[in-house]
């Protein structure tokens, strides 16, 4: 199989595209980027699928937010999918990735075949302390610089027992982000709660996550799978946070799993 094709969009975004076929879009984490999403990529693309990645606004390759309508991801999402002519897509969405993924599949039914949420969260709006906490991130990321943050946040991304290399590879994508994108992010967390969304979502779901996962946890994976009618819940043993990058073949299963029930 040929590499996977590096594309800036209008608009600024930069996309990953490898293979052919079914169509998936995929939203990393607040900490990553397209490149989170490599393993998976390449493994959805083996089976068949058409494996996107974006940038988000700020990420990687993409273009740092000049505004707020730069910020506004499910509509950037949508963007996405006009540009690149697609109707619908599978959609994969990890941690903050997810909390956009949600919110599209919530409003915009239409054009989501299915949904994945990854290690995943309502968002950071849920109490005051969590939205606190959020916003105080780009404050860290900006006082102490992307190395030494990405030192300090990534080893509670993954599991205990992840091997060296995944880990280094968790930890210099962290090291990767740039204020811009990472602060306007954070806000976005800090002012959503999808909760009151959830029971309406009407397009097969699969929640995933990581069994050692101490960021969002397993429980607020159990939390939004009880309450999107129909999800089903997988715990991915080994992998912590990360679980797509730590566990691309086992995550891929999972979605192809979904697949074969929702053609």
């Amino acid at each position: 199989m040929s590499a996977p094709a590096r594309t800036r969009l209008a608009g600024g975004l930069a996309v990953t595209d490898e293979g052919t076929g079914r169509p998936v879009l995929l939203l990393h984490g607040i900490g990553g980027s397209a490149a989170s999403c490599a393993g998976l990529a390449g493994e959805l693309a083996v089976a068949g699928a058409r494996a996107i990645a974006w940038d988000a606004p700020g990420y990687g390759e993409s273009a740092d937010p000049a505004g707020p309508a730069d910020v506004d991801y499910p509509a950037r999402v949508l963007a996405l999918l006009d540009e690149l002519g697609l109707d619908r897509v599978d959609l994969f969405g990890t941690s903050w990735g997810g909390v956009i993924a949600t919110l599209v599949a919530a409003r915009h039914p239409e054009r989501v075949r299915t949904l994945v949420l990854a290690d995943s969260t309502r968002g950071s709006g849920t109490a005051p302390e969590k939205a606190a906490a959020m916003r105080a991130r780009a404050t860290e990321l900006a006082e102490q610089g992307a190395r030494a943050f990405a030192a300090a946040r990534a080893p509670r991304l993954v599991a205990p027992r992840c091997d060296a290399g995944t880990a280094d590879a968790v930890r210099d994508e962290m090291a990767r982000v740039r204020l811009p994108g990472y602060a306007a992010a954070a806000d976005f967390m800090a002012d959503t709660d999808t909760a009151a969304l959830l029971p309406a979502i009407a397009v097969p779901t699969l929640v995933l996550v990581g069994e050692h996962d101490v960021v969002t946890g397993v429980e607020e994976s159990r939390l939004l799978a009880d309450r999107i009618p129909g999800a089903r819940l997988v715990v991915v043993p080994g992998a912590g946070h990360a679980a797509l990058t730590e566990k691309p073949t086992e995550v891929a299963r999972a979605v192809l799993d979904l697949w074969a029930v929702a053609p």
